[in-house]
C-alpha cells in the first residue's frame, strides 16, 4: 500500500523564510512607489544546525523576467537587500533561499587549515561538491572547475598547495556562480509594488470653483466659465501649483435645489450645489451649459499643460433627482415604501437635493460599468487626475476593481480619496488603489498632536500604501485655527502643509485671501459658501498671501527634501509651541530643518535640538542655517541653538542646512 505522503512539500527543504516585508496584509494589498525609487525588502531566514545560508531577493516588472540579487544577512538571522522600481506599473517580488554545502564546507576547511587539522577525507568531500558544481556549470566554466576539484585530489601529502587552488578568491567566486539550489525554499506569497508617476508623490493642488472664476467688476452672481479659468490659470501658475482642482463640472438638478448658505429653499436665482449632479441637460458624462462646451473644456485643459498644470476632476456618484440615471436605471437606487427614492440623509440633516447609489442594487455589474464608464470617458478628454468625493460610502470592492480597470488602460491616473472618516476606512481605501488620500491633518492642531499623527504616518506600515496629501482648509471645512488665528494662523498651516507632506492643496481664492468668517459660531462651514452660490474674488487685495504661497512653493520645487515623506525627523526643542522637524532627500545634499510657531498671538522661542549626525550628515558644528524665507544665515555653533518666532512678522523658519 502506497505511503501518503507526511509533508505538503519537500521535508528535506530546511530553510524557513519568514516575515518578508514590505508586506500589506499578508500579500493581499501592493505597497506603493514612485518611479525612480527602491523597494527595501527584510526577511527573517534561517535553518536547523549551523550550515550556511545564501538567499537572494528576486523582483521583476509584472510579466517580465525575473532577475536576483543577494540578501545579506544583517545579523539575528535578519537578512536585507533593495531593489529599483523604474516604471509605472506592477512589480513583484519574493525570496528564496538554501543551505549552501560548499559556502559551509569551506567555512570549516579554513578553520581546520588554520589549525592545521585538515584530512584527506575533508579534501575529498570538497572535491564531491566541487565536481558537482562542474556539472552544473557552463560548458566555459566546467572544465575548470573540474581542474579545481581534481586538485583537492591529487593524491600528494601537500596539504596547503591542494587547497590553495580551491581558497583562491577567484576560485571561491567561480564556484558561487553556480550554486546548488535543488532544495531551496521560496517565500509562500509573490508579494507587488504599484508604481505611479512623480506627481502621485509630489504635488500641489488649488482648487477653484470655475463659476466663481469671473472677474470681480461684473455684475454680482455672474456665472464664470471655462474661459475664465483659462484667464486665471497664469495666476495660478505664479502661485506654483501643478494640479488645478475643479468641483463638478457637470448640469446641476433643480429638483429640491439647495440656496444660499446651504438654504433648503432656494431662490431663482440660486445656482444650487455642483454635488447635485445631473438635469435635463445630462450626467456624469455632460458639461452644465453655463460653464461652456466640451472644446472649451478640452482648450482649458491643453491650456493647463502649457502652464506645466493639469487638471483633477471631482467625481461624486450621486445624482440629483433630476440625473438621466434616475428614471433610466431606478434599480440602481433605494425605492421607500411609497415608491419614492430615498434621498441623503445625515439625521437630523436631509440632502434631498441628493439621491445616493445602491450598491446592492441585484444590478451591481452594469452599474459598476456605468461608474467606469465616467472615469473613461474624462480620461479620453486628457484628464488623469480624480478628486473622488466620499469613496467610502461606496463599496470597497467596486473602487479596488474599477481603479485597477481604469489603471491597465490610463496607468498615470491618480485617485485622490476624499475620505475625513475612520482611519481604517481610509487605509483600507488606500490598499484599494487609492493613490492619494485626505488625512486628518486638518484637526491636528498642536505640536504634539502633529508629531504623533506624522509617525504614525511616515514610520509604521501604512507608510508602505497610504500617501497623504493635506489640506488645510476645503469648502466643507474652515478650522477653528483659520477662524480665530489671523494672517498667523493661515501661515503657519500653510507651511506646514507644504512642508510636512509631499503631496498637499488649499482651497483657493479663500484661503490667499483669508476668508475666516463661519456661517455660524462653532461650525466648520463657511458663510456665503461657494458650494451654494457664486462669488467674486478680488485676487489683488493687499491682505493676499499670493507672495508667500509662491515663495515656499519655489522652495518645494528647488529643495529635493521636501519632495516625499520617507525622511521626516522631529526634533526636540523647549517650548512645546514650536513644532521642529527636518527632511532630507537620499544622498543627503538637500536637508530642510522648518521650525513652526504654533501659538497664534503670542511670541514664542526656545532652544531647538538639531544634529547633522543624527539625519545622516557628518558634519560637526560650527555649521551655517540659511533661512529661505528671508535670506538670512546664522552660523550654529552647537547641536542646540536659539530661535524666536513672532507670530505676526515671522511664524515660520525654513532652513536650509549648508553643507559646503
Amino acid at each position: 500500500m502506497k505511503q501518503k505522503s507526511i509533508q505538503p512539500y519537500d521535508g528535506r527543504r530546511r530553510v524557513i523564510v519568514d516575515r518578508v516585508q514590505p508586506c500589506i496584509d499578508a500579500g493581499r494589498f501592493p505597497v506603493k512607489r514612485i518611479e525612480g525609487e527602491s523597494v527595501h525588502v527584510e526577511a527573517d531566514i534561517l535553518a536547523d544546525g549551523h550550515d550556511l545560508i545564501r538567499a537572494v531577493l528576486r523582483y521583476r516588472r509584472e510579466g517580465g523576467r525575473w532577475q536576483e540579487i543577494p540578501l545579506h544577512n544583517q545579523g539575528n538571522d535578519h537578512w536585507t537587500a533593495s531593489f529599483p522600481v523604474k516604471s509605472m506599473g506592477y512589480y513583484e517580488y519574493t525570496v528564496r533561499a538554501w543551505i549552501d554545502h560548499f559556502d559551509t564546507w569551506l567555512s570549516g576547511i579554513r578553520k581546520k587549515h588554520d589549525a592545521a587539522v585538515v584530512d584527506d577525507a575533508d579534501l575529498a568531500i570538497g572535491a564531491g561538491l566541487v565536481h558537482q558544481t562542474a556539472r552544473r556549470a557552463s560548458k566555459k566554466d566546467a572544465p575548470r572547475i573540474a581542474t579545481i576539484a581534481d586538485a583537492l585530489l591529487d593524491g600528494t601529502k601537500d596539504t596547503p598547495r591542494r587547497l590553495r587552488a580551491v581558497l583562491s578568491a577567484d576560485s571561491v567566486a567561480l564556484i558561487r556562480k553556480y550554486p546548488d539550489r535543488t532544495l531551496e525554499t521560496e517565500y509562500s506569497t509573490v508579494l507587488r509594488v504599484r508604481v505611479d508617476r512623480k506627481r502621485a508623490g509630489f504635488s500641489a493642488w488649488y482648487e477653484l470653483f470655475p463659476r466663481s472664476a469671473g472677474e470681480p467688476t461684473r455684475p454680482s452672481g455672474t456665472h464664470g466659465t471655462f474661459k475664465d479659468v483659462m484667464e486665471r490659470l497664469p495666476y495660478i501658475a505664479r502661485l506654483g501649483f501643478d494640479v488645478v482642482y475643479l468641483p463638478p463640472i457637470h448640469p446641476i438638478g433643480t429638483t429640491k435645489r439647495k440656496g444660499r448658505n446651504n438654504n433648503v429653499v432656494a431662490g431663482p436665482d440660486d445656482p444650487g450645489s455642483p454635488w447635485a449632479i445631473g438635469s435635463a441637460e445630462g450626467g456624469h458624462t455632460a458639461i452644465h451649459p453655463q460653464l461652456g462646451t466640451l472644446g472649451d473644456f478640452r482648450e482649458l485643459v491643453d491650456r493647463m499643460r502649457s502652464h506645466e498644470m493639469e487638471p483633477a476632476l471631482d467625481i461624486a456618484f450621486q445624482c440629483s433627482p433630476d440625473h438621466p440615471w434616475v428614471t433610466e436605471h431606478p434599480e440602481w437606487f433605494v425605492a421607500r415604501p411609497d415608491g419614492t427614492i430615498q434621498y441623503a440623509e445625515n439625521p437630523p440633516k436631509k440632502y434631498e437635493d441628493i439621491y445616493p447609489i445602491n450598491f446592492e442594487t441585484p444590478e451591481w455589474e452594469s452599474l459598476w460599468h456605468e461608474l467606469k464608464d465616467v472615469f473613461a470617458y474624462w480620461c479620453e478628454q486628457d484628464v488623469r487626475v480624480f478628486r473622488v468625493d466620499n469613496p467610502h460610502t461606496k463599496a470597497f470592492p467596486f473602487w479596488e476593481w474599477v481603479i485597477a480597470e481604469i489603471q491597465r488602460d490610463y496607468p498615470e491616473t491618480i485617485f485622490l480619496a476624499e475620505a475625513f472618516t475612520s482611519p481604517k476606512r481610509m487605509y483600507r481605501l488606500a490598499k484599494a488603489g487609492f493613490t492619494q488620500s485626505y488625512t486628518y491633518f486638518t484637526w491636528r492642531n498642536s505640536p504634539a498632536e502633529l508629531q504623533e499623527y506624522l509617525t504614525e504616518l511616515t514610520t509604521t506600515e501604512p507608510a508602505e500604501f497610504f500617501r497623504p496629501n493635506f489640506w488645510p482648509n476645503t469648502p466643507d471645512i474652515l478650522h477653528e485655527d483659520l477662524q480665530t488665528g489671523g494672517t498667523p494662523a493661515f501661515k503657519a498651516r500653510f507651511a506646514l502643509a507644504a512642508t510636512l507632506s509631499g503631496n498637499y492643496g488649499i482651497y483657493g481664492p479663500a484661503f490667499e485671501l483669508q476668508e475666516a468668517t463661519p456661517l455660524r459660531p462653532g461650525s466648520e462651514e463657511y458663510l456665503h459658501s461657494e458650494k451654494y452660490e457664486i462669488r467674486q474674488w478680488d485676487l489683488t487685495r493687499k491682505n493676499s498671501l499670493a507672495p508667500y504661497i509662491s515663495r515656499i512653493n519655489e522652495i518645494r520645487r528647488r529643495q529635493e527634501a521636501l519632495q516625499d515623506n520617507r525622511h521626516l525627523q522631529f526634533h526636540a526643542c523647549d517650548n512645546p509651541s514650536i513644532l521642529c522637524y527636518s527632511k532630507r532627500n537620499d544622498e543627503g545634499d538637500s536637508v530642510i530643518l522648518v521650525c513652526v510657531n504654533m501659538d497664534y498671538r503670542h511670541s514664542q522661542s526656545g532652544w531647538v535640538e538639531f544634529s547633522p549626525p543624527a539625519v545622516g550628515l557628518s558634519r560637526q558644528p560650527p555649521f551655517v542655517v540659511h533661512d529661505l524665507l528671508t535670506e538670512v544665515r546664522y552660523t550654529w555653533r552647537s547641536f542646540w541653538n536659539y530661535i524666536e518666532l513672532d507670530p505676526h512678522t515671522q511664524p515660520v523658519h525654513i532652513f536650509s542646512i549648508e553643507l559646503s
